[in-house]
């Protein structure tokens, strides 16, 4: 495992960090739960393999995230970091941070949390919450009584407004955004917070899966590199502004093979990338959503599979397989099946106020509907 400088926080953390978003589920009696024991078991092997940063949030997992992950770092407090994030769409008032704080605390079990993030702070969540109800205060006490011991947010906004909160309160010490081959769009406002001494952490580094499937790239790196997802790791690997990249493991298998990436010193040179730019402006130019399941979006009041329905309209326009209009015209069809189709959407807007991607949902559901049913 390798390990980078985390902004000037003192700590060198694996550049490879577990993201509890995707933890493992299986059914009992006719219901998907988290799968706890593997869930755990997955954990810790992340941490035998040399991983030292694991994220989590309070709304993760259907509020389950934490409590599972407080349970897998029972014996390893001390020798990893843990991230958790202050929901603030639940923060009314100055006193439910602490509150809130507490709660997590509890249901950790840890007398401290190493990374306390605004979570998926934009410039309106910032003015109206964070500096409104005076937050930054509330995280400052926090941090002196050392329940917290550094504060961090998580970002979902255009590029230039990252660079507007860093300026305008000088608190923070890591953030969090996104960043893969697709999109690029923090690359800037990543080089300008570094050099200000602040560490970055990345969240979907393979595009939240979208980059898993991706047959261009192996028709060109195929006798280099094992599969698509490695060429997504080394691509964020090779910035030297990003010290983490979280991935959203499930499996026993994926966190072995995402170990042996972050082991290797070689990440992508400049002309790779510069190969794989062309390949992506030709990939976006088909029109591609860039939705990376993360689920924000669900529940759907009409049950509206969105990230699923999104995912089989990518692959249908990026390989052009006809088993992808199949599984969607299935939607609803079979035994129990409750999901419905994009049609059933009735544009109440709930989704698109959650997307931290900002896609416009109801416009989306009605082209790929038209495309996909037809």
């Amino acid at each position: 495992m390798l390990y980078r400088k985390f902004g000037k926080t003192g700590k060198y953390v694996s550049i490879l960090g577990f993201g509890a978003m995707r933890l493992p589920t299986k059914e009992i009696n006719g219901v998907r739960t988290i799968d706890e024991e593997l869930s755990i078991k997955i954990i810790r092997r992340g941490f035998e393999l040399g991983i030292n940063y694991i994220d989590t949030a309070y709304g993760y997992c259907e509020q389950k995230s934490e409590i599972i992950v407080g349970r897998a770092i029972k014996g390893w407090r001390n020798k990893i970091y843990l991230s958790t994030k202050s929901p603030l769409w639940q923060i009314e008032k100055k006193d439910d941070y602490r509150r809130i704080l507490e709660e997590q605390l509890k249901k950790l079990d840890v007398d401290y949390i190493d990374f306390y993030h605004f979570h998926s702070l934009n410039w309106q969540s910032f003015q109206e919450k964070v500096l409104k109800l005076d937050l930054i205060d509330e995280a400052l006490k926090a941090k002196e009584e050392g329940i917290i011991k550094h504060i961090s947010f998580s970002f979902h906004d255009k590029p230039e407004y990252m660079k507007k909160i860093i300026e305008q309160v000088d608190i923070f010490e890591t953030i969090l955004c996104q960043y893969n081959i697709l999109d690029r769009s923090n690359e800037e406002s990543i080089e300008y917070v570094s050099k200000k001494g602040i560490g970055v952490a990345v969240m979907g580094p393979v595009g939240g899966g979208r980059l898993s499937d991706f047959p261009y790239l192996m028709n060109i790196f195929k006798k280099k590199y094992r599969n698509p997802v490695e060429i997504a790791f080394k691509f964020v690997f090779a910035n030297k502004n990003v010290s983490i990249a979280l991935s959203g493991m499930n499996s026993l298998e994926m966190v072995e093979e995402n170990v042996k990436i972050a082991s290797s010193e070689k990440f992508l040179n400049e002309e790779e990338i510069k190969v794989i730019e062309n390949i992506i402006k030709e990939r976006k130019k088909l029109g591609e959503i860039p939705c990376t399941s993360c689920r924000y979006c669900l529940p759907c009041p009409q049950n509206i599979p969105i990230p699923y329905i999104f995912q089989l309209y990518n692959q249908y326009i990026l390989l052009g397989s006809k088993k992808y209009k199949e599984n969607y015209i299935k939607i609803g069809t079979e035994g129990k099946e409750e999901r419905k189709k994009a049609d059933a959407c009735v544009e109440c807007g709930q989704c698109e106020e959650k997307c931290p991607q900002k896609i416009e949902i109801r416009k989306e559901l009605k082209k790929i509907h038209k495309i996909l049913s037809s």
